[in-house]
């Protein structure tokens, strides 16, 4: 519950956010406190962002068979992403045309989409095919019902939704994206691992921990600070659709690094580590052997769905070790993952606090920079 102590109105908020969004990155400072506790301003960007953007919902590689589905949400509404039977990707809207129910939940396979609520169920390409006793109504056309596409497209092994039809295609918005990581090849990344978590804090805190790594040294102290020099960090200023940063290093763990049989990467290419934060919600940790990711979903305005997942390299999927390095990175990306946690859990409670006021970045938070001029941009545009 925001301090009442902290309450100021959506536009005054607006106004402290573009206010400091105009500032030089040398005088650049955190965002306002409201931003992450303001309903209204959630409100406002569910509207604003979330109905317009490319949002990512996982690896293409997660559905592989037809009738593979996971599901997601876009702003309000509920969305089923699948393979249909040409095993072309598909999304549609996850809401019955009866009563409106949702359909499906989570991730599976089905053969037909069958309504929970009265049984009315849908091919995979949402037409609907069978109605319970609707035959006894005159007026009932069952060849008129097929549930409402939602545009989908594929980026580098990713699948992206979204209900704006105007909104520029993904690769378009992401070419340049394209040619910074282009020799990684992540579209021939194998997602080994998937989960689902909800935290307590606002998603914009949790999305600027990830695009910052100031914080590695004190916070990750006991995993992977003592391996983080902040010296070796690169931090570039970011593009419209993404910001991003690079470390170049030793890695501590050997898929960190290129595998001998990685013909794809060259020079110090074969040990450097992107950072990748793809608006609004798509957070890829992007290395020559594995990645790893997160795609957030806001659930009010102190609680935050988390899809989390990684996995490997091609070449790496092939060694003989592949299991032992994925057991291993797969506990170092937990123990992590709780120590982040807590961080941003601590942050969201500060943010109430009724002496809170924004401090100025380092030089390595110019993602944090980068993305509160994105908001504000998008905030203003719709």
């Amino acid at each position: 519950m925001a301090n009442p102590a902290r309450t100021i109105s959506l536009q005054a908020l607006m106004d402290d956010l573009q206010t400091g969004c105009e500032r030089s990155f040398s005088e650049a400072r955190s965002m306002p406190p409201g931003v992450y506790t303001s309903a209204e301003f959630l409100a406002m960007e569910e509207r604003n962002i979330f109905a317009h953007e490319w949002l990512c919902v996982g690896r293409a590689s997660a559905l592989s068979e037809p009738g593979d589905y996971l599901t997601a949400r876009i702003a309000t509404q509920p969305i089923v992403v699948l393979r249909d039977e040409q095993r072309q990707l598909k999304a549609m809207s996850n809401v019955c045309l009866h009563r409106m129910s949702v359909l499906l939940e989570g991730r599976g396979n089905v053969r037909r989409i069958v309504c929970p609520y009265h049984a009315w169920n849908y091919s995979l390409d949402g037409a609907l095919k069978g109605a319970p006793l609707m035959d006894r109504q005159a007026d009932f056309c069952k060849e008129s019902y097929r549930l409402p596409a939602v545009r989908c497209e594929e980026w580098q092994g990713w699948i992206y939704v979204t209900l704006d039809d105007s909104a520029p295609p993904v690769h378009a918005q992401l070419a340049e994206l394209n040619e910074l990581i282009g020799a990684y090849g992540m579209s021939g990344y194998i997602e080994t691992f998937y989960e689902e978590h909800v935290w307590d804090t606002n998603w914009k805190i949790l999305a600027e921990n990830f695009m910052e790594s100031y914080h590695l040294p004190m916070l990750h102290r006991a995993t992977v600070g003592p391996h983080s020099r902040l010296e070796e960090m690169e931090c570039p200023p970011g593009l419209p659709a993404f910001n991003y940063h690079w470390i170049t290093k030793e890695a501590s763990l050997p898929i960190g690094n290129a595998h001998p049989d990685n013909t794809r990467l060259t020079g110090h290419w074969r040990k450097t580590t992107a950072l990748l934060a793809i608006y609004p919600t798509h957070l890829v940790t992007l290395t020559p052997g594995y990645f790893w990711y997160l795609v957030l979903q806001p659930e009010g305005v102190g609680r935050v769905h988390i899809r989390f997942g990684g996995g490997l390299a091609p070449e790496f999927i092939a060694d003989p070790q592949a299991q032992a390095h994925m057991d291993t990175l797969k506990k170092l990306l937990d123990d992590v993952n709780a120590e982040d946690r807590r961080g941003v859990e601590a942050v969201f409670r500060g943010v109430h606090a009724p002496l809170a006021k924004p401090g100025h970045l380092s030089h390595l938070e110019r993602p944090n920079y980068d993305f509160a001029r994105y908001l504000a941009a998008k905030l203003r545009t719709h």
